[in-house]
């Protein structure tokens, strides 16, 4: 284990390969369904249960990991070596997730830095992996952390979603809430703006709002190199073809690295219900 350890959450969506290559920890968040409580990740809840429980209108909430979670995963990154820890997480706007790691970290055995990246999925996954490759040049931890913290910034992440009524379950609708009262029948665009869901754009029907969220992707991407992502709950045909679509139009700023297409994670898709579609356009850290 290197002397700086990178730790995310499980809404980073990061494939579980990159996740073993760069030596980052993964800390699971929580999916309640009815009265049985889940772990996000392998052995835990899938997106599958969830769209099936939201579409049967069973209840489903999510939850953070507590501080005593984060300090034993702290815990255990310093006996297995680590000298620091940079815990970097989705936005403490929408989750208690940083809360946690802030907590944890006043009573860890080594200096942990805590990162709000702001942002959620892939681009909360992408920051951690800046982090990594920063920590593995030889960066210091501050210097890992900033990066983090531009690369988040720098991202774009937006989605179509079926209805806005599950945002609205959650509480998680931010200044999308202009939306609601009669207007639940719209096919919203939205983005990650400030921390939180806001409105992009109105748009009244999926296959108009599928096109229009290509175009938002390529005009974020413009002529710098990018990093690319498309999620999805339980709409896998729709998000296959926006990958194929990106990949064919954004092949120069991709330089040869693939568009990442999967099933969002089941924390996240609980929130937005089935039928989302998600992309994230992340620019390259410069060098």
């Amino acid at each position: 284990m290197p002397g700086t350890v990178v730790v995310t959450d499980s809404t980073a969506s990061l494939p579980d390969e990159v996740v073993a290559e760069r030596g980052i920890v993964v800390v699971p968040l929580q999916v309640v369904i009815g009265a049985t409580v889940y772990d996000e990740g392998p052995g835990g809840v899938t997106p599958d249960m969830v769209a099936e429980a939201l579409k049967a209108f069973r209840p489903v909430s999510t939850s953070r990991p507590s501080p005593a979670v984060m300090l034993e995963v702290y815990e255990k990154a310093a006996a297995a070596g680590a000298g620091s820890i940079l815990s970097i997480h989705l936005s403490g706007e929408m989750s208690g997730t940083c809360e946690s790691a802030q907590l944890a970290a006043r009573e860890a055995p080594v200096p942990v830095t805590v990162v709000d990246s702001r942002q959620v999925g892939y681009a909360t996954g992408y920051a951690a992996l800046t982090a990594a490759e920063v920590i593995a040049a030889g960066g210091a931890d501050e210097e890992a952390a900033d990066a983090a913290r531009q690369r988040a910034e720098a991202s774009t992440s937006l989605f179509y979603v079926d209805t806005l009524e599950y945002l609205r379950r959650g509480g998680r609708i931010g200044a999308a809430a202009a939306l609601l009262g009669g207007a639940l029948a719209v096919k919203p665009l939205l983005c990650i703006a400030d921390g939180s869901v806001a409105t992009l754009e109105r748009v009244r029907t999926s296959a108009r709002a599928l096109s229009r969220l290509e175009d938002l992707v390529i005009e974020a991407a413009g002529d710098r190199p990018v990093d690319v992502a498309v999620s999805h709950l339980a709409n896998p045909v729709r998000a296959g073809e926006l990958a194929d679509r990106l990949r064919d139009r954004l092949s120069s700023n991709l330089e040869g690295r693939d568009v990442w297409c999967g099933e969002l994670g089941a924390v996240l898709g609980a929130h937005v219900g089935p039928g989302m579609v998600a992309a994230c356009v992340s620019p390259r850290p410069a060098g």
